[in-house]
């Protein structure tokens, strides 16, 4: 493999094209025309605009992008996580146009894309599942009956997509009908495809993932578990690695259950099993992703690996050179998702310019970002800035560390995540691990990061107010200006 076309953005296309820099593997970037100038595009080999912001013009158009490829003579294509990872319509095309997509088989993906074919998949494999329907549900009378069988409260869910669309938790039958309508809906105008099924829902679970890595000649291995129970949204904004309430025996179950999911649809390469974990610690398969996660450097960091360059052999036909046995953990990694949200009016975006940029650094912490000062976050993609990873010796460490990294990271244009991430990794239920899916509704209210500014912060930003005034430089007064600048 000598030349690869990232059919991504941002940060993950940067952390991409720098494993394939060092594997001596040239990178060829596509971008619409509100990312020209991007680090990403600028740090490939070959760059080329295919298209406008909208992502069905650009990042979504699988022809362009296919012609980009064999136009450059690239003889693989890794499409990241989102837009096109998991879309077996682009895998197949890819594969056809003679071109080597770094991911799983067609097969794997359908399997695994859809959570009913899924749970038919893995049943042969003793896989532990939560108590539900097999089968896509029509009937809204049909419905209430199983809903009852199981018991309430219950959980129905689309069977194509995720992120928690088309997901409704229902706690009694007079509930049942509207939001059984509500799932359906949601999940054809998201995903095309109504069908919808019921599981019992698992009330305060833990989310605990396992990475796998598998070869094309049948050998199958777990990395070990990523802990990512802090989300909004159904969404993930804190993962960690290893898990603070998994312990050696559940690992190893968990481990050869996620090893078992990805034999039952002839897995390659790299691909994430999610669980749901009950407070009895017994666990329950959620679904597949059949890609690299976003937070695939937590489990870098303990293990020592590059996962993409792990998918690149794969996809070149290596055989694993690594057994289960060789698979340690070392220390402990954090990682927070940096989004331009507003963590105070509901996590909703909150996009602008930035400002002022300042990274943060120093011994363990690692940045996966895709954007520097003066560059202004698009409306059409996901909102996230970048990703702060940091490796403890321990998790105590760990958490020590992520909080200096907070500090130190300054983005000024508009709101951002870090200060819940500060919030959520300071609250007891983090330090003691005993969180859930819940965090974000038990314990945080945005109240909790409204407060007066620090003398630093009021004079930093008094600073900028005279900068954006057009004065030539900013003038910093000795005086406290904390009186002057207050947050809501």
């Amino acid at each position: 493999m000598k030349k690869v076309l990232v059919a991504n953005r941002g940060e993950i296309a940067l952390r991409i094209m720098r494993t394939l820099k060092r594997m001596n593997i040239q990178s060829v970037a596509i971008y619409s025309d509100v990312d020209e100038g991007n680090p990403f595009m600028k740090f490939a080999d070959e760059s080329y605009c295919i298209g406008e912001a909208t992502p069905s013009e650009s990042y979504l158009n699988m022809d362009k992008i296919l012609q980009v490829a064999q136009q450059t003579g690239c003889d693989g294509i890794h499409p990241a996580y989102g837009f096109l990872s998991e879309n077996a319509v682009f895998a197949e095309k890819v594969s056809k146009a003679g071109i080597k997509f770094i991911g799983p088989s067609v097969h794997a993906i359908k399997i695994m894309g859809d959570k009913l074919d899924a749970k038919q998949a893995v049943k042969a494999f003793d896989v532990p599942m939560v108590p539900g329907t097999d089968e896509a549900i029509i009937d809204i009378k049909e419905g209430k009956k199983i809903a009852a069988g199981i018991g309430y409260p219950i959980l129905i869910k689309a069977s194509a997509g995720g992120g928690g669309k088309g997901m409704r938790v229902v706690e009694k039958e007079a509930e049942f009908e509207e939001q059984f309508n509500r799932a359906v809906s949601e999940a054809m105008s998201s995903f095309g495809n109504g069908a919808v099924f019921i599981e019992k829902f698992v009330q305060q679970p833990k989310h605990i993932e396992i990475q796998i890595l598998a070869d094309a000649h049948g050998n199958v291995i777990h990395l070990n578990e990523r802990e990512c129970s802090i989300q909004r949204r159904h969404q993930k904004v804190i993962e960690e690695a290893p898990s603070p309430v998994v312990d050696e025996k559940l690992r190893k179950k968990m481990g050869a259950a996620a090893v078992n999911v990805a034999k039952s649809c002839d897995y390659e390469g790299v691909g994430t099993v999610e669980f749901l974990l009950d407070k009895d610690k017994n666990f329950y398969f959620l679904e597949m992703n059949t890609r690299l996660q976003v937070e695939h450097p937590v489990t870098e960091q303990i293990t020592g690996l590059d996962l993409v360059e792990e998918q690149i052999k794969v996809a070149r036909g290596e055989k694993l050179t690594l057994k289960q046995e060789d698979i340690g953990i070392n220390g402990h990694s954090i990682e927070i998702r940096v989004y331009a949200e507003d963590p105070e009016n509901d996590f909703l975006p909150d996009l602008g310019k930035i400002i002022k940029y300042k990274r943060p650094n120093g011994l363990g912490v690692r940045l996966d970002d895709g954007y520097e000062e003066g560059m202004t976050i698009p409306l059409s993609y996901d909102p996230m800035i970048a990703k702060l990873v940091v490796h403890g010796k321990d998790r105590d460490d760990a958490i020590e560390k992520t909080l200096k990294a907070i500090d130190d990271y300054q983005i000024l244009g508009f709101s951002t995540t870090l200060g819940f991430c500060r919030f959520a990794i300071n609250h007891k239920e983090f330090r003691n691990g005993k969180f859930t899916i819940n965090f974000v509704g038990d314990h945080y209210e945005p109240d909790m990061l409204r407060q007066e500014a620090t003398p630093e912060l009021a004079e930093l930003a008094y600073g900028l107010f005279k900068k954006l005034k057009n004065d030539a430089e900013p003038v910093y007064e000795d005086q406290n200006f904390s009186a002057w600048l207050k947050r809501k």
